[in-house]
C-alpha cells in the first residue's frame, strides 16, 4: 500500500496499523538475544580448552588432544583449524594448527604440533606443555574443505610432513561415514621413516577402505626401505595415479614442497586454479626462495620502525609479524599463511620480500600494504598498523 504523508487520513491509518501489529504480533521481547546466542554456539570468539592427553607421534611431533573447559565444543568440517592462543615469556601469540581428529565427533578436538628450528610456540607446545594446562583458541575456520559440489568424487591428496594433518581428519570423515563414491589417492612426502605421522592408522585405511590407496614417498629413505623414493615430481605423479582428468587436486605442506609440486602439476597440464592448497608454515629458509635478494645473508639484522610507536631489531630470517609479536607489538592474525589478510600493515618505506604464496589483492600491492605473517623484512623499514 502506497501512503501519503501529507495527508492525515494516511497518518492515522499507519498508526491503526501499528496498534493492531502491536496486539496481535507475536513478541520478540522474551527471545530477544537468541540469534547471538546461537552464532556464539557454533562460532565463539574463543573456546578454553584443557589438555586431555599429549602423545608422541614421531621423534619430533606430538599429538596433543583438547577438550572443552565449558563441556561443548562447536562442529567443524573436515580440514579446517583453530588457533592456538599461548603466553611465552610475556609474549601473548597464536599460531594455527589444523584438526586431526574426525569431525564426527566433538568431545574433543586433536592437533598434532612439530618441532622446526627457532620455532617459538612450537617449542612450547613440545617442551612445556603438560596434561591438565588450559588454553584458549579460537573456533574451527578456514576453507581448506571438501565441497562435493564443486570437487566432484575423483580426490588427489599431496601432503608433506605435517601437512598430513587436515587430511587425516578427511580420511577419517570418509571412512567413518563409508563413503563409496569419493576415491581418494593420497601422496604423502617424507623426509625419513621417522618423520611419517599417522603410519600405522594410514596402513590400515589402506587395507581396509578400498576407495583409498597411500602412496608414501621418502626423500632421505633408511635402509632396508623399499618404496617410492625422490621428491614428488611430474613423473611420479603420473606414475601413481595416471591420467590427471577430472581429478580435483588437495596439496598442503612446506612453503617449500608447494613451490615444487604446482611447478610439476602444471607441467601436467593442470591449470593452478584446480589446486586447493594450504600452506602450513612458513619456509625454514627463506634466503633459498626464488626472488630473494642475493645481498641479504640468513645473519642479517635490521631495524622495524612502527609508526607512531617503537623501534625494534628484527631478523630477516623470520616474518615481520613474528618480530612484533616478540616485542608484545599485537597484530591480529588467524591463518598466518599470507591467505586471510588480518594480519595486513601498511609499508611505509624500506623494502620487503614476499613468497609467491601470498595471496596479495591487487589494491593491497598498489597501495603498498603486505601480509605481516608472511613477509620478511630485508632492509630497514617502517610500518603502519591497522587502526
Amino acid at each position: 500500500m502506497a501512503y501519503d504523508f501529507d495527508d492525515m487520513k494516511d497518518i492515522d491509518a499507519i498508526r491503526e496499523e501499528i496498534r493492531v501489529s502491536r496486539k496481535f504480533s507475536p513478541d520478540h521481547r522474551a527471545t530477544r538475544g537468541n540469534v547471538a546466542r546461537v552464532v556464539n554456539l557454533y562460532h565463539p570468539k574463543k573456546i578454553d580448552m584443557q589438555v586431555a592427553s599429549i602423545i608422541s607421534a614421531s621423534p619430533g611431533s606430538k599429538t596433543i588432544r583438547l577438550t572443552p573447559m565449558g563441556g561443548y565444543l562447536p562442529p567443524f568440517m573436515a580440514g579446517q583449524h583453530i588457533n592456538v592462543k599461548v603466553n611465552v615469556n610475556g609474549v601473548t601469540t597464536n599460531r594455527a594448527y589444523s584438526i586431526s581428529s574426525s569431525p564426527n565427533q566433538r568431545a574433543y578436538y586433536e592437533i598434532t604440533v612439530r618441532s622446526i628450528e627457532n620455532g617459538f610456540v612450537s617449542d612450547y607446545l613440545l617442551n612445556e606443555l603438560k596434561v591438565g594446562d588450559s588454553l584458549e583458541t579460537s573456533a574451527p575456520t578456514g576453507q581448506f574443505v571438501y565441497n562435493p559440489l564443486i570437487h566432484g568424487d575423483r580426490l588427489v591428496f599431496i601432503a608433506g610432513g605435517c601437512g598430513i594433518t587436515p587430511f587425516m581428519s578427511m580420511v577419517r570423515n570418509f571412512h567413518e561415514k563409508n563413503n563409496h563414491n569419493v576415491k581418494i589417492e593420497l601422496i604423502y612426502g617424507c623426509a625419513r621413516n621417522d618423520d611419517v605421522l599417522f603410519r600405522r592408522e594410514l596402513e590400515e585405511l589402506h587395507d581396509t577402505f578400498d576407495r583409498f590407496d597411500l602412496h608414501l614417498v621418502l626423500s632421505e629413505p633408511d635402509d632396508g626401505y623399499d618404496g617410492h623414493t625422490g621428491f614428488i615430481t611430474a613423473d611420479l605423479i603420473s606414475k601413481l595415479i595416471g591420467s590427471l582428468d577430472g581429478k580435483r587436486f588437495f596439496l598442503c605442506g612446506p612453503e617449500e614442497m608447494y613451490r615444487l609440486v604446482v611447478k610439476e602439476l602444471v607441467s601436467l597440464g593442470l591449470d593452478e586454479h584446480q589446486i586447493k592448497r594450504e600452506v602450513q608454515a612458513p619456509p625454514a629458509d627463506p634466503t633459498r626462495l626464488p626472488g630473494w635478494p642475493q645481498d641479504v645473508t640468513a645473519d642479517t639484522r635490521v631495524q622495524i620502525k612502527v609508526s607512531g610507536g617503537p623501534v625494534i631489531e628484527a631478523s630477516v630470517m623470520e616474518p615481520i609479524l613474528n618480530s612484533l609479536e616478540r616485542h608484545n607489538i599485537i597484530v591480529p592474525a588467524t591463518c598466518r599463511a599470507g591467505e586471510c589478510s588480518l594480519c595486513r600493515i601498511k609499508l611505509v618505506t624500506g623494502n620487503v620480500y614476499s613468497p609467491d604464496s601470498v595471496r596479495l589483492r591487487k589494491a593491497d600491492r598498489e597501495y603498498n600494504y603486505i601480509h605481516s605473517c608472511a613477509t620478511y623484512p630485508v632492509s630497514d623499514i617502517e610500518v603502519r598498523l591497522q587502526v
